[in-house]
């Protein structure tokens, strides 16, 4: 459920991706030159969707791990992280469409929210979704078999997105990262889909957070400018709607040590 960032020194995160492959290979040819033994990294969520290369980004972010792996001295895969955004929430919930009580209502509220240019990135035909959900489960059952086919073809894509974990946390309890928000009134167990939709939540968190010393988002629902606070990092620079890719590297104590913009 959770990922435990061990031994680090610093972590990086980076913000919401949102299908910006261009931008992301200019970030993370900085990163690179900038990533040090003992740093983690941390992806945010929400790489898909929105934006116009979703497949392209996702061979980026495959292409990147193996290169860290190979360069890094005492890198480890667990050293890596990917978070479950609300983009790939959907996408997930998309393949199980034919359990949804209104099918043809929830496809149309997932491509108001963005998910459109996913589809299209594994070959659907985006047209074709609102008559199929009017045909039935047996019709919605054999689309949503082929979008699994599909991404089965883009080699590594499917491993990836089975390893999404919800939220990640470093060892001693010092750094939370999340993909959009948390609840402070609930436990980190008790977050649910809060993680990936509750963006709102953050204004409400001035405090520290169970302990942790700062907590660091990749998505802000309500765009607002990237920040980060004594309690709370907001990362999101608008990439997906025109606005830059960032990523931002914390140490320990929760301050900020280094800051890239695509």
């Amino acid at each position: 459920m959770f990922a435990t960032l061990r031994q680090a020194r610093r972590v990086w995160a980076v913000a919401a991706v949102h299908g910006e492959s261009e931008r992301l290979k200019r970030l993370h040819s900085a990163l690179f030159s900038r990533f040090q033994p003992g740093d983690r990294l941390v992806y945010l969520g929400n790489f898909m969707g929105r934006g116009p290369d979703v497949t392209g980004t996702m061979a980026e972010l495959l292409d990147f791990r193996r290169a860290l792996l190979a360069a890094v001295p005492g890198i480890e895969a667990a050293d890596l992280v990917y978070l479950r955004g609300a983009q790939e929430e959907m996408w997930r919930k998309l393949l199980e469409l034919q359990f949804a009580p209104n099918p043809g209502e929830v496809l149309t509220w997932m491509l108001n929210e963005g998910i459109g240019p996913t589809l299209a990135a594994y070959g659907a035909d985006i047209n074709q979704g609102p008559a199929i959900c009017r045909s039935g489960t047996l019709a919605i059952v054999r689309w949503t078999t082929g979008l699994r086919e599909m991404l089965r073809r883009a080699a590594g894509h499917d491993e990836l997105l089975s390893s999404l974990r919800r939220a990640a946390l470093t060892e001693g309890g010092e750094l939370l990262f999340v993909s959009a928000g948390i609840d402070p009134s609930r436990p980190l167990g008790e977050q649910g889909d809060t993680f990936w939709w509750g963006s709102g939540y953050m204004n409400n968190v001035t405090e520290p957070y169970a302990g942790f010393r700062l907590v660091v988002r990749g998505y802000d629902r309500a765009r607002g400018p990237s920040n980060v606070g004594h309690v709370v990092a907001s990362l999101d620079g608008g990439a997906g709607f025109g606005g830059t890719l960032n990523a931002g590297c914390f140490t320990l104590d929760g301050q900020p040590a280094d800051w890239i913009e695509a």
